[in-house]
Parts: structure tokens; sequence; C-alpha cells
């Protein structure tokens, strides 16, 4: 069997940890399982993945009030018994109102997919185990037409979560886990250098030093992400900040901080016993 190697791209570095649980869990055809702080890349990673290996990706946005049907299949009974009263169209076919979720067309689909199931932890704690025998059998039966949908080419599932919810054993059982770290300054400089190649040396490394000084303060209930980051060097850049002014104040402290607590526990005086060098 040929199997598909995921290396990265150029526009997501991945460590060489996360780039062997990638390919390990293509080679078993196990689900990913991605934890890691926010911001740290789990759902970007879907889309590295899907681009490095020129396969078309789908998404199954999980919200608080998702069920495991909802990725399967939906039947659409309001539309029937629409065309039921208006009597303008054939309802006996009931397939036609059959509209198959992410995880459904991923399954129809004679052709491989990549399918991201993102912040799984949203949904309640039967929403994992619900999805135990699709995903073991990648296969699913529809009640209203008994038609069995089955895989023909196993799609690449990654699932993505924020630990807002212990997932069960079961679950687990089935999935290659892999956590992201969070970037040390070493790696945070390469991924800066992807999304800000033009930007000066200086004001990297006094922006690298002002940023995980942000993150090491107690006080902050919601530390900053790399995200962030790259949007507060734009921000810097575009209003021409200079790298003394980094060293005196820090400037648009609202890209980085998204509390209000976190903002005046950190603004005033403080800033004056952060490290500048």
């Amino acid at each position: 069997m040929n199997f598909m190697q995921f290396t990265g791209t150029d526009s997501y570095l991945a460590s060489a940890e996360l780039r062997d649980a990638v390919n390990v869990a293509i080679a078993l055809e196990k689900p990913l399982l991605i934890k890691g702080e926010p911001g740290t890349g789990k759902t970007r990673l879907a889309e590295a993945i899907a681009q490095d290996l020129d396969l078309e990706l789908l998404s199954w946005n999980v919200k608080s009030t998702s069920k495991a049907r909802d990725g399967l299949y939906v039947y659409d009974t309001v539309q029937r018994l629409n065309d039921a009263r208006f009597d303008d169209r054939d309802i006996s076919d009931i397939s036609q109102y059959i509209k198959l979720g992410p995880l459904g067309q991923s399954f129809r689909d004679n052709r491989r997919r990549v399918l991201l199931i993102d912040e799984i932890d949203k949904a309640d704690m039967e929403f994992p185990n619900d999805l135990l025998h699709e995903l073991d059998q990648m296969s699913f039966h529809i009640d209203e037409t008994g038609e069995t949908v089955t895989a023909e080419q196993r799609p690449i599932v990654l699932v993505t979560s924020n630990n807002e919810k212990e997932l069960p054993d079961a679950f687990l059982r089935r999935c290659v886990f892999h956590f992201i770290s969070f970037p040390d300054k070493a790696m945070m400089n390469d991924i800066v250098r992807v999304h800000h190649p033009e930007v000066e040396e200086e004001l990297v490394r006094q922006v690298l030093i002002a940023f995980y000084w942000l993150r090491e303060q107690t006080e902050i209930r919601k530390r900053p992400s790399t995200s962030e980051l790259i949007d507060w060097i734009a921000a810097l850049r575009r209003a021409g900040i200079a790298v003394e002014t980094l060293q005196e104040k820090l400037p648009f402290l609202g890209v980085l901080l998204k509390r209000e607590q976190d903002l005046e526990a950190i603004s005033g005086p403080r800033q004056r016993r952060r490290p500048v060098s």
C-alpha cells in the first residue's frame, strides 16, 4: 500500500513529533485527536494536511447543541411536508430529502477526504460515544431509506479538543493522540518569519521578549496565543511603531489581551518592570 506522508507546508510549520503523529494516524487509519491551548494551530493543521496531500477538506464545527447524527445526515421533514402540501413534487422518493453531513459526505465520496471534527469537547458527553461505531467501521445506516453508506476511501479524520470536557475512554482508545505544545522562542521566531518575512530582526526580538513576558504573568487569565502575536506584529508594522517605542511601552495591547482584567493588570507601572533586552 502506498501510504501518504504529511511533511508540513510553507505556511504551517509542524514539529517532527506532530508530523509523526499525523503519519501514524494515516497509516493506521485511525482518527487523530489533537489537544493544545487555543492558538496553537489545531484547526489549521487540518487545512495544512489537506493542502500538503492535495485532498479536499470537509469541516464539522461542533457546537453545544450538536448531535452525532448531524454529521452523518439530516432528514428534511419540513421540506417534504411543504412539497406534500403544495402537491408540486413527487415526495415518494425519500432519498431526495436526505442531506448528508460532513462525516456522511466523507464516507459517500469515492475520493479520499480530510475530515475535521473541530472542538468535539463543546458537545455533550455522549457525543463522542455516539460516533464510535461510525468511526470504527467507517459506515452508517440511513433509517428512512434503509441504505447503508460505507466509505470506499477511509477519510483522514482529525479531531480537535480544547480540554473543556474529558472525553470517554472508549473514544480515546480509538484515536492516535498528540498534544501540541506551545512553541518556544526559536520555533515562534520561525513562525513569525513565515507570516512576516520582511520584518526587521530587532523588532522580532523585542516583540518576542514582550510576548513571552506577558505569557508568564500569573495575573493574566487568558494568555496571548500565536495568532494574536501575528496580528500584533501586523498592527505594529502598519502603525510604523519603532523598536525604541517597544522598549518603553507596549502599544495595541488589546490585540494581545482580550479581557478587561488582564489589560488592567498589565497596563501602567508594571510595563516598566518587564525585560527589554
